[in-house]
């Protein structure tokens, strides 16, 4: 393998990972490279390219990271509008265990007080998706046991112009995806606009509400160079609001129709924005010596308005409940039933400063992250009655305990990374990082928070050391293998007595470039206390909706096997690109406080992925491709295989997409996309709820226009 491109992908792991565009310093923050760097880390990763981007024409995040080894979705509400993603030993759950970045700025409401991600960046306007697991991974965090995923947005383009992207479909369905941005004399600038929309494929019960969501998201990018230094400003905004549930069906009703929406739920609603602001600074003393400053900051502010308790119905209709199936179809009265205001207010700021050196044939990055962030939880519940079919205001209670609090954490991140190229076929990565953590939470008795009823607080710090190495056979294999520590901040909600999650993570492959790239890696990781952290959206497996759950020792273990190539017959074009991903995950060691068992398998890690992307590219212009994704059955609980509950667990679900493009000329495409072709139906998830669809086939058609 040639020594120039690895050389590359360790620059931009180790570093900034700034990408550099012909002669400009102005670029996205990047943490991968390319999808050729991905092929060679001295780690293991994945891009999905600008290209794939395109050709797969799809808002929904999870669907494209279905396509990525070592990747879980939990699927939610079929949109992809609060994804559930898990990264090898780091599981779903809100995608609250994995390190969630935008041009490499953190970006989750509250990465360390609150991580759940019930924000998440628009997809339609990302320029690539990074995928980064094993030893590299440490350069990043908090969260350093499965990976992370840093979402690229659109760079600005290196002349004057724009594009724009509009698809239509059913369900009154639309994405919209709108810039133009260019550089002049030193300056450049970039305006964006992405929207989302659809009236929702479910249907509420004696009602003709929508069941979707409309989704308006703004980008502005400043930016000025000159031969040493740069800066570049942004600026972000969007506002959803989404007519989405927490409640499912049971499993007899889903049965009967998976689109159906009980009545119960006909008045749930998210509404919610977010504000994210950065400046970055870069400077080059020499030839040796970089560095760069990134300042941040971003504010996010939701309110969930939804049934709490639903689940309890949908239990007791399992079980065969008369009364409680009459609740849910409507045809049984029912007093004090109770709407929650899940409302809370997110800050998230900080300064990245890193320090880029080549000395010899080691090339450094040392660097500081203070970063603090901030949760004021304000939920009032409003009581309706339910009298003949129809819900029916009673009154709204003020919030107590858990629903009227503030948390808050600073921590402290420093790092120092050495990429040393011991030969030119021996390439070793050692990585070092520190994590030092302190959070407050405050209850309040009264809703003016004035009174505090209760504070607890946490102090913690962690020492994350890890190791890997590439080494080339000859130009074609390559081998690598890897080692780092694991850890997963608490939360808002932690006290002193409780440790942070922690885990030793390996994981050793070879690779293959030639006629195809093909790769296989190994990982494992081992857990000494393997913690859930509470919510509604993710219960744990006690059952509780708020703070941790230690589920014990766990042992994660898996293989990641990828190939993909280009081959041509006459004038058709064939690319093939396959995924596959097994995993096993169980608890080690029994825990009799618990009530766990060795053996028995985590919550929310399927035991096989599957992807296959394939194409039929004509000289014409006409270009077809297919999308198939497999993801097996999971737990909702720990131990659903030794439960013997039928309703703790998803179900198995195959999917093929198609796509159809056309080149019109050299600026203009026109697409039609089929989702779901075969409209397979499958229970993508029981949480937190109940059962919950994947989204029915559903036809759309596009154009593309560069300007």
């Amino acid at each position: 393998m040639r020594r120039n491109t690895i050389g590359t992908a360790v620059a931009a792991v180790i570093s900034t990972g700034v990408a550099f565009a012909d002669n400009h310093q102005i670029e996205e923050m990047t943490i991968v490279g390319s999808v050729d760097d991905a092929q060679v880390l001295a780690g293991s990763g994945s891009v999905i390219s600008h290209e794939q981007i395109l050709l797969q024409a799809t808002g929904d995040i999870n669907q494209l990271l279905k396509t990525v080894p070592g990747v879980y979705i939990l699927e939610e509400d079929g949109y992809g509008l609060r994804p559930n993603i898990g990264i090898r030993a780091a599981t779903a759950e809100r995608s609250e265990k994995i390190t969630l970045m935008e041009d490499g700025v953190l970006i989750a409401p509250a990465p360390y007080s609150n991580p759940a991600a019930y924000y998440f960046p628009t997809a339609l306007r990302m320029n690539s998706i990074e995928v980064l697991k094993g030893a590299p991974l440490l350069r990043y965090g908090p969260q350093t046991t499965g990976g992370a995923v840093n979402m690229v947005s659109t760079p600005i383009p290196d002349e004057m112009g724009g594009n724009l992207n509009l698809a239509y479909g059913e369900n009154n369905e639309g994405n919209l995806l709108a810039n133009y941005g260019g550089r002049m004399d030193g300056f450049s600038f970039l305006v964006e606009t992405s929207q989302r929309r659809s009236d929702g494929f479910k249907k509420i019960d004696r009602t003709h509400a929508d069941t979707g969501f409309d989704l308006h998201d703004y980008v502005g990018k400043l930016g000025w160079e000159d031969d040493k230094q740069s800066i570049l400003l942004k600026a972000q905004y969007s506002k959803e609001t989404s007519d989405e549930t927490y409640l499912g069906l049971t499993d007899a009703d889903f049965d009967r129709d998976d689109t159906r929406r009980y009545g119960l739920s006909s008045i749930d609603k998210m509404k919610n924005d977010h504000e994210g602001y950065s400046a970055v600074y870069r400077f080059s003393f020499n030839d040796m010596v970089s560095m760069s400053a990134t300042g941040y900051y971003n504010k996010f502010s939701r309110d969930w308005f939804k049934l709490s308790g639903g689940g309890a119905f949908i239990e007791a209709g399992n079980a065969g409940d008369a009364e409680a199936l009459g609740v849910l179809h409507g045809t049984e009265d029912i007093d004090g039933l109770k709407y929650k205001h899940n409302n809370r207010k997110y800050k998230s700021y900080g300064l990245d400063v890193n320090f880029d050196i080549t000395v010899d044939n080691h090339q450094l990055a040392v660097g500081v992250r203070p970063h603090q962030d901030e949760m004021n939880r304000f939920q009032p519940t409003e009581i309706y009655n339910q009298i003949d079919g129809e819900l029916v205001y009673v009154e709204t209670t003020t919030p107590t305990g858990s629903d009227n609090l503030k948390e808050q954490a600073q921590a402290l991140s420093l790092w120092a990374i050495d990429s040393w190229q011991v030969t030119d076929a021996f390439l070793v990565n050692l990585a070092l990082r520190y994590e030092d953590v302190e959070t407050w939470q405050k209850r309040y008795a009264d809703p003016g928070q004035n009174t505090v009823s209760r504070k607890i607080s946490a102090d913690y710090d962690e020492w994350l050391p890890g190791a890997s190495f590439t080494y080339d056979l000859n130009e074609t294999w390559q081998v690598l293998a890897g080692v780092h520590r694991g850890f997963a901040p608490l939360g808002g909600s932690a006290t002193d007595n409780i440790d942070p999650e922690t885990s030793d993570n390996y994981e050793a492959g070879v690779r293959y470039r030639g006629s195809w790239f093909v790769e296989a890696v190994a990982f494992y990781s081992d857990f000494d206390d393997k913690i859930e952290y509470c919510s509604n959206a993710s219960p744990c497996s006690n059952g509780d909706t708020f703070g941790s759950f230690n589920t014990g020792n766990a042992e994660i273990a898996g293989l990641e096997l990828q190939a993909n190539s280009n081959f041509s017959v006459g004038s058709l074009n064939f690319p093939v690109e396959i995924m596959y991903t097994y995993t096993d995950g169980t608890i080690s060691k029994d825990n009799p406080d618990n009530g766990f068992e060795d053996g028995d398998r985590l919550a929310q890690i399927p035991e096989n992925t599957f992807s296959l992307r394939a194409g039929v590219e004509t000289a014409m212009g006409w270009n077809n491709y297919l999308t198939v994704k497999y993801v097996d059955e999971m737990c909702m609980t720990v131990g659903c295989n030794n439960s013997g509950d039928e309703y703790d667990r998803s179900e198995d679900l195959w999917v093929v997409d198609y796509i159809s493009r056309y080149a019109l000329q050299d600026q203009t495409t026109v697409y039609l996309k089929v989702e779901n072709v075969f409209d397979e139906t499958a229970i993508v998830s029981r949480i937190p709820d109940g059962a919950r669809p994947n989204k029915p086939r559903t036809a759309s058609v596009g154009v593309e226009w560069s300007f």
